[in-house]
């Protein structure tokens, strides 16, 4: 008998080792590093690719190393289109898109009207008004997507072989445009000849002369090489516009409130990096395409430009893209 009460008292005691063991295991398994993969179409020395490493260091340092975050540029993981399928489909976690997004949130459309937006400070106002909460809402329900910070874009100007100055300079002219069914509207009916393409496939498309001139910000004319291909930078700034940094919902919803905070934390000092970059940096670009060869050509008739294209904005635009678009012009 009085082994038996030494005995029981000795296995009460490991039940709750046992118990306790078991709760720790728990709570390890809880706190497992979660690992997410971020892919977009810049180069490694970009600005969006500095902002994304900047975001990655800041998220992992204010979740006390909880989250980490892979950063794959170059279109590793694919164009843009194909790394905001893989955020559907769960195999890629984060990227930096823009309009392209449209295909699944109509409102995203309005970040690259052409001639909507007249310079920053009104780019500004639109980003945290109205129109920017209605288009956040559109990526968040239709994209599945949740926007942590969004980073201003350059102006877009056209790119080519001959000076480009009027709408009638683009007859018969062959030219890339993203995945985005106004640009390719709207420079039909400026005159020119577009076609869709992923920007990673612009160079080899110059090139081989499969297209005769592209459409971006001196930033990624810049980082995609395309001076060696190109003669003409010709400055229509036909679109001023912004980007985001996304989310897939399924991932951000799995985390904890906690969490959640610190990566908005990181957000939004990522996002103030981010500015600081494109202030210092986004001048020095026009200068490195001309040290590279590029002739700036200034002589752009803009007005012409805006009243070819006005058509194309009134027809591609569902009614409730156009009055959000008339918003913006008036915001």
């Amino acid at each position: 008998m009085k082994y038996w009460n030494k005995l029981i008292p000795a296995a009460v005691l490991l039940l709750i080792l046992t118990s306790c063991s078991s709760s720790t295991s728990s709570t390890g398994q809880s706190e497992k590093t979660i690992k997410w993969k971020m892919g977009h179409i810049s180069d490694a020395n970009h600005i969006w690719n500095k902002t994304a490493l900047r975001f990655a260091e800041l998220v992992k340092e204010k979740t006390d190393g909880k989250i980490e975050i892979d950063v794959y540029p170059n279109s590793q993981l694919g164009g843009e289109t194909d790394t905001l399928n893989s955020i559907k489909g769960g195999t890629v976690d984060l990227t930096i898109t823009g309009e392209t997004m449209q295909n699944w949130a109509p409102k995203t459309a309005l970040l690259a009207v052409p001639y909507a937006i007249e310079n920053e400070e009104h780019l500004n106002r639109v980003i945290n008004g109205k129109v920017g909460r209605e288009i956040e809402k559109d990526i968040k329900e239709n994209l599945g997507a949740t926007p942590l910070f969004y980073m201003q874009r350059a102006p877009r100007n056209l790119t080519s072989n001959k000076p480009i100055k009027t709408p009638e300079d683009l007859k018969g002219f062959s030219m890339r445009v993203p995945n985005v069914p106004l640009f390719m509207n709207a420079w039909e009916k400026a005159g020119a000849k577009p076609q869709v393409m992923d920007l990673s496939e612009v160079f080899t498309g110059l090139q081989q002369h499969v297209i005769q001139g592209q459409e971006n910000p001196y930033d990624l004319i810049y980082s995609s090489g395309l001076y060696e291909v190109q003669k003409y930078a010709n400055e229509t700034e036909h679109v001023y516009s912004w980007i985001y940094v996304i989310i897939g919902n399924d991932q951000y919803n799995e985390l904890t409130e906690d969490l959640k905070a610190e990566v908005q934390e990181a957000a939004k000092e990522a996002q103030a990096y981010g500015d600081q970059l494109f202030q210092k940096e986004i001048a020095q670009y026009k200068q490195k395409l001309i040290d590279e060869g590029m002739e700036i050509n200034t002589e752009v008739d803009k007005k012409a430009f805006q009243k070819a294209m006005l058509p194309a904005i009134k027809e591609t635009l569902s009614k409730e893209q156009y009055d959000l678009y008339k918003e913006m012009i008036n915001e």
